[in-house]
């Protein structure tokens, strides 16, 4: 399929988290994060880098918001910084914090753009970590108290509410093998976060909806699963990994139910928070990067199944393999899944990093970002021919960031950031990006 059309009423974006470039992190009355206590622990983040200033957003919105404007995206997908909001993530909500994202909306309105907002993007407090984090029912409780008052402060503004994002990364790339931040290696054992976390979402959506909030969903990383063969080892494998990374949050959010592979590993009383989770929803978010590559596990391995690479397709500078085909697979393999349960889908992450550099000329010519964005978008219209209701797009990134435990080094912006000037420089995928929203 060459030049893939899209109806008029596709919702064209981009996406941001609050950590990876607001900066100012000791300003504006917010509390300390786990990733602020992460990136201080020698030897976690790449080079030693930290997200003190990151693309220093917090003084620069306004210039931000000017190139969304420029580039003519319907919505902008943005996340509030918790510690900003509730410096120790209970009690009173800090005034300068809300009157920042006060701030910042007003100006996104302003501009013809519709914010979605997420209200998790992995910036725990750490006071809360401290009492237990993820680990802990109630943080759930406080994260429903959390989205009240967000709810209360900008339900008349922002368009489509996101509780969480990616609470599979946060249960296993941060309890789990202790990657990201709090940097627990706790394997199975760190799956009560994931039913907690379900909890909050639940409890979220409760609150955002009393509060007035018209349209409200979540956007979960999903991978398609691909074992190493036909055996039915791997096979077991393969449906292990997809209970773990897909399931785990996709069934209790839309059917009410856990896979059987994860129940011995949940609390014990976790049956009675499925209802609370199950709320319906009205968008269904997808973050997508790559596939999962699986096997039977060798021996020693204490898991029932181990991660295997992808091979053989071009990789991105962030160690992900291109495989456009697999968002095809994916969502249609979540419409077939979930059939009825399933609510219009949004494309709420997707995107790639690559050693993008400002040439002699004064542009960024990354034609691979280029290349890599327009074949997931045909992806996602063969997918729309196949009959999953897809609504809209989101490319991860409008600017280049911090990259969690990577630093700073993999680039996934539209536009490019230099750290030391934070100079603005839109790539050559800005403006192709532009030009196609200008085109549907």
């Amino acid at each position: 399929m060459e030049n893939p059309t899209f109806p008029s009423e596709f919702l064209w974006g981009v996406s941001t988290s609050a950590f990876q470039i607001e900066g100012a992190t000791g300003e504006g009355g917010r509390g300390q994060s786990i990733w602020d206590t992460f990136t201080a622990t020698e030897g976690k983040i790449a080079r030693a880098e930290h997200a003190k200033i990151a693309a220093d957003h917090f003084h620069r919105y306004s210039e931000d918001i000017a190139l969304l404007a420029e580039l003519g995206v319907g919505a902008y997908r943005m996340s509030f910084a918790w510690p900003r909001i509730q410096p120790d993530g209970e009690g009173k909500p800090n005034a300068e914090g809300l009157a920042f994202y006060d701030e910042l909306l007003d100006e996104v309105c302003a501009a013809g753009i519709a914010p979605t907002g997420t209200l998790f993007h992995w910036d725990l407090p750490q006071a809360l970590e401290d009492k237990g984090g993820w680990l802990s029912r109630d943080t759930a409780e406080r994260f429903g108290e959390y989205a009240d008052i967000l709810g209360e402060r900008f339900s008349d503004r922002v368009k489509m509410w996101i509780p969480l994002n990616e609470p599979m990364v946060m249960s296993i790339y941060g309890y789990a093998i202790g990657e990201y931040a709090p940097g627990k290696t706790l394997l199975l054992d760190a799956l009560p976060t994931a039913h907690y976390q379900n909890l909050a979402h639940g409890l979220a959506v409760q609150a955002l909806r009393a509060a007035g909030a018209r349209s409200v969903g979540t956007a979960n990383n999903h991978s398609p699963i691909w074992p190493a063969s036909d055996s039915p080892e791997d096979k077991a494998a393969g449906e292990w990994i997809d209970a773990l990374i897909n399931r785990t949050y996709a069934d209790p959010v839309l059917l009410g139910r856990y896979p059987e592979q994860v129940v011995e590993h949940l609390p014990r009383d976790f049956a009675d928070d499925l209802p609370t989770i199950a709320q319906p929803l009205d968008f269904y978010g997808v973050n997508y990067y790559e596939p999962q590559g699986v096997a039977a596990p060798g021996e020693g391995n204490p898991l029932p199944f181990e991660l295997r690479a992808i091979e053989g397709y071009p990789m991105t500078t962030n160690d992900s393999p291109i495989v456009p085909h697999g968002l095809r697979e994916l969502l249609v393999g979540f419409h077939e899944r979930y059939r009825e349960h399933l609510p219009p889908v949004y494309i709420t992450e997707n995107g790639c990093s690559f050693d993008d550099v400002v040439a002699e000329d004064g542009h960024v010519h990354d034609q691979e970002r280029i290349d890599f964005l327009d074949s997931h978008l045909v992806a996602v219209r063969e997918a729309m021919d196949a009959g999953v209701d897809v609504r809209g797009y989101f490319v991860w990134s409008l600017m280049d960031n911090f990259e969690w435990s990577k630093g700073y080094q993999p680039r996934f912006g539209l536009v490019h950031i230099d750290y030391e000037t934070q100079k603005r420089t839109p790539k050559d995928s800005f403006g192709w990006y532009r030009e196609l929203i200008r085109h549907e």
